[in-house]
Parts: structure tokens; sequence; C-alpha cells
């Protein structure tokens, strides 16, 4: 670790919280529909898309009509990005020809990988199992997977705002209109930034073009060792289930390029994730330089720390919004020293002959890194990109060492509420706010209250389904994954604790809406593409249900005024209560599988045993 890594990461922060009140209030005069800057430009687009679709602006909703209204909306947009996978070898803007996903893969008229691709992205996880620059077609890219960062990213703004609005009001049976908040986080918080951004990192070197890959004659030709496959395009395997190699010579490389920049920008600030090349942000064209890095960690972390301020701005109590920000800034730079730590520690399987119990690999770990950006800015980015539901990635998670890997996935399995993804953070952290302040009226023998409402049972019925749903999605698939062979561990590059990382994390991941993979595995099955596309859809909206519940249930409650037993939700202990909450419950929900993965892949390390 150096002094300049630590001043990076804090330089970071800085500018977080430098921006998280403006931003905040921006965000609460665009859903109050008070003044704003951009009125004069959007305002007359946003009324002439009411005007076209039909929506009363001024009607608002039940918490079932938003929730069902989200849901609708939510199952069209996959059908329709679905159908774009299938038919994108008719469609223009395919300067490679590339043919539909999937296509002539199935004969049940089941496709994996377009099902999981569509699921992926209508619930903001993006989890890509397939090569981009090989699969997807520019109008794909840009009509289908670019359209669907804007719709899942808004859509989570406006459940975030729609539950703030169930704390803030008192004695109304309605929480908003969907159609009017999704429209408004689009126009206002989500195109003028990304227009902005596209156009930096453009000014970077970022490319953005439509046209055909090109083609450069190698110097020197290579001989590389891949699988062997039959006419059909079927790899090839051995009697004793090995996969049979042959040598193929390399003479030429082909340089994929397209729409990158305006996919890049809404990518990160919509806390997506999905690259437009399979490197992701650790390809060139994605993220070339120093600054594009510094602006790509600035874009996860920015709507999601803005909603704080939001919080106490609509809610009346600013410094209840400080007091959860603080939470997850807690959260945040105890991940961010850990995985610092871990990387710049290094192997000490590496530490040269000299070896001592307390020796440290000379540089730390740099496998699975650009060394554009080293060990500091690689490990805050993996923190940040899993402490939101982003998921870009400019480092292998997979190489990381075994503690290091442990922080991203520590972080998805606490629910991406450290700021987490845009809204998803805030609904999800406000979860656990309700359990907290049950667990503080526990401990003083009355009823509970949050901001002047009664937490009752309901409330904390609702919100511990969402803290169970959770882990038992992700332990259930992992586990059926760890015990079959034929489907399961036949598609790891890895054995033993580091294996079982492995699986835990593509289906942390998956359920958690990230999208960001531990790389060493074979995700591209039918079971895999399967199974995670049922994971992201159960992970969105069996968690977004109950939670617009208990935000229609603390709308209609009316206001208790404070006494001298009630909990305050504004001070440095309730920040100290909430983080505990957090860090017990994904403890003692997850720490046996953590042990069983990471933490033991950690002793071995010390005992000379790697996987």
């Amino acid at each position: 670790m150096t002094l300049n890594g630590w001043l990076q990461i804090l330089f970071f922060f800085l500018i977080i919280l430098a921006v998280t009140k403006p931003l905040g209030v921006f965000m609460a005069h665009v859903f109050n529909r008070e003044k704003t800057f951009l009125d004069p430009v959007l305002r007359p687009i946003e009324r002439l898309i009411y005007k076209l679709t039909g929506v009363d602006e001024k009607r608002e909703m039940r918490w079932t009509e938003y929730a069902v209204t989200m849901l609708l909306f939510s199952a069209v947009s996959m059908l329709v990005l679905y159908l774009i996978q299938r038919v994108q070898g008719h469609l223009p803007w395919n300067p490679q020809h590339l043919p539909g996903v999937d296509a002539g893969s199935s004969s049940t008229g089941f496709v994996a990988s377009a099902f999981n691709t569509a699921a992926s992205f209508t619930t903001n996880t993006n989890w890509q199992s397939y090569v981009p620059e090989t699969t997807m077609s520019y109008l794909t890219q840009m009509a289908g997977l670019a359209y669907h960062n804007f719709g899942s990213a808004a859509v989570g703004i406006a459940l975030a705002i729609a539950f703030i609005r169930g704390i803030a009001r008192r004695e109304m049976q309605t929480i908003g209109n969907f159609w009017v908040d999704f429209v408004r986080a689009s126009l206002w918080v989500l195109l003028p930034f990304c227009i902005v951004g596209a156009l930096l990192l453009v000014s970077q070197g970022v490319v953005q073009n439509l046209k055909p890959y090109d083609t450069a004659q190698l110097v020197e030709r290579q001989s590389i060792e891949v699988d062997k496959k039959d006419s059909a395009s079927n790899v090839i395997t051995k009697p004793d289930g090995t996969t049979e190699k042959e040598n193929q010579t390399v003479s030429e490389q082909t340089i994929a390029q397209g729409p990158v920049a305006s996919q890049e920008a809404i990518k990160m600030w919509g806390t997506n994730g999905g690259g437009f090349f399979n490197a992701n942000s650790a390809h060139p064209f994605e993220n070339p330089t120093p600054f594009s890095n510094l602006l790509e960690m600035f874009a996860i972390f920015a709507v999601s720390a803005g909603l704080t301020y939001t919080l106490g701005r609509l809610s009346g109590s600013q410094k209840h919004g400080w007091a959860v920000f603080a939470a997850m800034a807690v959260l945040f730079f105890v991940g961010a020293s850990v995985a610092y730590w871990a990387e710049a520690r290094g192997n000490p399987l590496l530490a040269g002959t000299n070896q001592t119990a307390n020796a440290t690999q000379s540089g730390g770990n740099m496998e699975g890194k650009e060394v554009r950006f080293g060990i500091a800015n690689s490990t805050l980015f993996a923190t940040a990109t899993t402490d939101a539901s982003c998921g870009a990635v400019n480092a292998m998670h997979d190489s990381f060492t075994p503690l290091g890997g442990l922080v991203p996935l520590a972080n998805i399995m606490l629910s991406e509420t450290i700021f987490g993804g845009v809204g998803a953070g805030m609904y999800g952290i406000l979860i656990y706010v309700v359990l907290s302040v049950f667990i503080a009226g526990l401990m003083v023998g009355r009823t509970p209250e949050y901001l002047g409402k009664k937490i009752e049972s309901y409330d904390v019925k609702m919100a511990m389904l969402v803290t169970l749903v959770f882990p038992l999605t992700i332990l259930l698939f992992a586990a059926i994954s760890v015990i079959a062979p034929s489907f399961g561990t036949s598609q790891l590059n890895n054995g033993g604790p580091h294996g079982l990382s492995e699986i835990l994390y593509t289906f942390t991941s998956g359920t958690g809406n990230n999208g960001s993979a531990f790389a060493g595995i074979s995700a591209n099955t039918y079971w895999y593409n399967t199974t995670i596309g049922v994971a992201t859809l159960i992970g969105r909206f069996m968690m977004i249900i109950p939670m617009l519940a208990i935000a229609g249930n603390l709308a209609r409650k009316k206001i208790v005024p404070p006494s001298l037993g009630t909990f305050p939700v504004t001070t440095p202990l309730f920040t100290v209560l909430l983080v505990s909450v957090i860090v017990i419950v994904g403890a003692l929900t997850f720490f046996p599988a953590l042990s069983l993965g990471p933490i033991v892949e950690h002793l071995l390390m010390y005992t000379g045993k790697t996987f």
C-alpha cells in the first residue's frame, strides 16, 4: 500500500461527498415537480410524452397499482429485448452480419442465452455469459441493451422515490404515479448526464462509431490451443470427460469497435454494468485513461449518494439522510481498505527465496489487473462496482487474492446497501432501517417508531421477506450446482474452495442484480443461463414487491409525536446500529458459505496450497 493509493481513494470519496447535496436537491426538485434549470428544455418533452401516451400526470397510484404497472412494463420490455436478439440477423446496423442470438441452438423453442440476457438487462443486472463483440449487433446493443440500461435504471430510481414518499406522507393511500416517476427519472436524472458523460468519454478516446470491424495482420503468426469442435460447432469431449484440444494458427487480429461511449455512459451512470466488449472496463476502448476510470467510478456512486440527501429532504429530516449516508460510507471504507491491503500484500507464496511468515509479494498482486490503473484503482473499482449494483469491472476478480476476492463477494451479499445501484441501494438500505428501528424498539420494550410512524408487524414481516428471499435463492442454486458435476462443477476452471467461490459469486451476482463475474467459470450453458436468469428476476421483483407494500403501509399511517422512549434515527448511534444490523444479518446468513470458500482458501494459501 502507498500514500498515493490512499490519497486516490480519499479523493474519490470526497468527490462523491461534494456532489451528494446538489444532486440530492436536484432530484428532490424533479420528483416534487419544482423548478429546475433543465425545465425549459425537458418540460415540453415531458408534456408531449404524456399527451402521446395518455398519461395523467396528476393521477396517483396505490402501491398495488404501482407494482402491477412496473411489472407489466418490465415484462413487455423483457419480451421486446428477447425478440430483438432472436431476429437481429435480419435487422439493420449489423455490419458484421452476426446471426440471431442462439440461432439454431435449440429445438425446444427455449434458448437460454437470449432469455438470460433479456432477464438480466430488464432487472438492471446486465450479466453477460456471451462475448458481446461477437454476439450482439450494433442495433441490439443500442435499441436493446442501451435502452434497457435507461429503462431499468429509471425503474430503480422511481421505486426509491416511491418508498421515500411512503415514509414522508401521512394518512394517504397513494405513493405517486409510476409513469410520471419513470419519465422524470429518464429525462431529468439519466439522459442529460449521460450525454455529457458520453462526450467526456469520447474526449478520452472511447470509441463511438458504426463502422465495421477492422482487421490487422500480425507481424508474427501465433499458435494457440483451442477446444476442438465438430461440424455443428459442438465441443468434442474425450471418453474421460475432458475436452479435446487442437492447435490453431492465428495470423490476423479483428479489432472490434462500435457505438461504445453512448452505452458506456449509461452503463455507469445507471449502475448497469454490461460491457460493450468482453473485457468490460478493462478494455482500452471502454476505459482508456486514468481520468475515464475516475469518471466511471464517480458515475457508479453519484446518483445513489444523492438519493440519501433526497431522502432527508423529502422526509423532512436531513440529519437522517446524512446518518444513512454515513452508514454507507463506513461500509465502503472498510471494504476498500481490506481489498487494497490484501492485493497490495499479494500472495505470500511469491514472496521470494527469503520468505517468512510476514513476507509479501513484491509489488503486490498484479495478476488480472491493468497496469494503467494499478492495484489501488483496481481494488477501488472492484469495491465500488459491488457496493453498487453495477457490475462493471476494470480487473478480473477471479485473479484477486482470497481476501481481496472476498470483499466484492461480501459487498453483494450485504444486498448492495452500500450506496447500491440507482434506487436499489436506497430502498435496500431502507429495509434495514426498518429492521434496525424494530430491534431498537425491542431493546427498550416499546413499539418501534421511524420518523414519527409506528413500525408494526406487517412492516417487519415484509422486511424479513426481502432479507430471506435473497439468501435462499443464492444458496439453493449454488448448492445444486456444487453437487451436480455434469452441469455445475464441470464448468469450473478451478477446484476446491476457489471453485466454490466462483459458483457462489455467480449466483450472488445474479440474485443481487450486480452482474459482475468472478470469472473462471463457463456460464454460457443451458443450466447457468437459465438459473442465473431466474435468479435475476427473483432478486429484482421478489424484493421490490414487499418493499412497495411497506411504502404503501407507511403512507397510510399517522404521525406520532416523539417521546423520551423514541429511538432517534439522526445520530451516530443510529448509524452504528444500522451498520451492525447489515453486517450481522449478512454474516449470520453467508458466513458458513464464505468459510468454505475464500476464508479457507486464504488459510490454505499460507500452507502452500493453491487452486
